[in-house]
């Protein structure tokens, strides 16, 4: 089976990357990496499936080398990975571990080597364990805190980064995990999440104001998207629709684009936000380079009248899903394109960052054959194909993972990679899908 285009079926520059997240590969054990609020959560029983952790994950802290051989060697033009806050400022402020900032020199040094251009994560969801004692989120001063990370990290590798996002899925930081309690910390508070929700804007607007100041450009922030649609027909159900869309999409589109929180949402969550939230709207709203769109599914809402806001229930899958249950809904992610470029974006730079797919695979006679990613690549490929001949300015698409991992609540038991990975041996197998879409982006020799 093979992917369905090659390079030249998209615009010059497009560029095919993968992407990973500092928790989920590199090993917390490793390098004097301080503790985050994911290792206490993975702790508690009952939070993660077979209590796994990151301390080892994918010991890519050992072995990144081998892993960004993986892409260079297969014609990958970059390559998204984040930086992790408690590795490098062990307490979430203050000090600097010199092994963490180390570490991140020598990994971007070691793409550029490679001819792979680094695209930058500076949070993707390891918060600091002494910052989340304090109040995490929920915290205003999370805010400075973090552009104050920003700017240590920056600092030292800033000047041969290709792009920086400020956040990885603001959607998840906030409401996963302090409304439906998901993820860490692990809350089901409707206060905490709405301050949550504001709070991870401000931080990225005040770190965007900090880094603009220091000098660095082409900064962003990557938000997950996902499509809602009724589940059954029905002007209550079409609601519960429309608000889970306000909450999901946006609240963040909104906040960024135009300034503003939508009126739905702000029905339920202005009575739990900060005093004076309005005020930091100018901040949040500051002008990027570029925009990252996350796109996994869509989810089929129902109203629930006898549930508490937002309302709402689940209606069952009529599509094809796939290992974590997910439709699989690739029109979901052209909609997206052409609604963020039409009435949010108006002319930025988009790029699909995260991408891809959970599958039940299998080593067998030392390859893994999984027919079903290939097939999701190729209809997700072809929705940015059309949204691009539609006039979308789409600059790339990062597959979600490079390799499999930790993910997260689910701890080791879904593989999102490429690349296989036996977590006894840490033997990295190219999976058929990774063959096929190296095969489809080979360049000319």
């Amino acid at each position: 089976m093979k992917i369905g285009f090659t390079r030249s079926d998209f615009p010059a520059g497009f560029l095919f990357g993968a992407a990973t997240a500092a928790y989920q590969i590199e090993g917390t054990s490793f390098g004097n990496c301080g503790p985050s609020h994911w290792d206490s959560f993975a702790a508690t029983p009952g939070n993660v499936v077979g209590g796994d952790d990151g301390a080892v994950a994918c010991e890519h802290y050992l072995r990144f080398a081998e892993d960004l051989d993986l892409l260079s060697t297969n014609d990958f033009d970059a390559y998204r990975f984040s930086v992790s806050w408690p590795r490098i400022m062990p307490e979430g402020r203050g000090a600097v571990n010199v092994q963490g900032l180390d570490f991140y020199d020598r990994l971007v040094d070691a793409m550029l080597e490679r001819g792979l251009k680094p695209y930058l994560t500076l949070y993707h969801w390891d918060l600091p364990s002494a910052l989340a004692d304090v109040g995490g989120w929920r915290n205003r001063d999370v805010a400075s805190w973090f552009a104050d990370f920003a700017r240590v990290v920056m600092q030292r590798v800033g000047d041969r980064i290709a792009a920086t996002a400020t956040l990885n899925e603001p959607w998840c930081i906030a409401w996963l995990s302090h409304f439906l309690g998901i993820h860490a910390p692990g809350l089901r508070d409707i206060r905490a999440a709405a301050r949550a929700m504001h709070h991870v804007l401000l931080a990225h607007g005040t770190a965007l104001e900090a880094m603009r100041a220091d000098g660095h450009r082409n900064l962003g922030i990557v938000l997950n998207l996902q499509y809602a649609e009724p589940g059954a027909v029905g002007d209550a159900h079409a609601k519960a629709a429309l608000l889970e869309d306000g909450i999901f999409n946006r609240w963040f589109l909104d906040g960024l684009f135009h300034g503003t929180y939508p009126d739905d949402v702000l029905a339920g969550l202005e009575p739990h936000l900060p005093t004076g939230w309005e005020k930091d709207m100018a901040t949040i709203s500051r002008p990027m380079d570029w925009l990252g769109i996350n796109y996994y599914t869509r989810r089929r809402v129902l109203n629930d009248p006898n549930a508490l806001w937002p309302h709402q229930a689940d209606a069952p899958p009529v599509l094809p899903v796939t290992d974590m249950g997910w439709e699989v809904y690739p029109d979901g992610l052209y909609s997206f394109l052409i609604r963020v470029h039409r009435d949010f974006s108006k002319g930025l730079p988009i790029f699909v960052t995260e991408n891809g797919m959970a599958n039940a695979d299998v080593m067998e006679n030392g390859s893994v054959w999984d027919p079903q990613r290939i097939e999701f690549l190729n209809l997700h490929f072809d929705a940015v194909r059309r949204a691009i001949r539609d006039g979308v300015p789409v600059g790339g698409y990062f597959v979600w993972s490079l390799l499999d991992n930790y993910e997260w609540a689910l701890g080791y038991s879904k593989r999102f990679g490429m690349v296989y990975v036996d977590y006894e041996t840490q033997k990295r197998t190219p999976k058929a899908s990774f063959n096929a879409l190296a095969a489809a982006i080979r360049r000319s020799r």
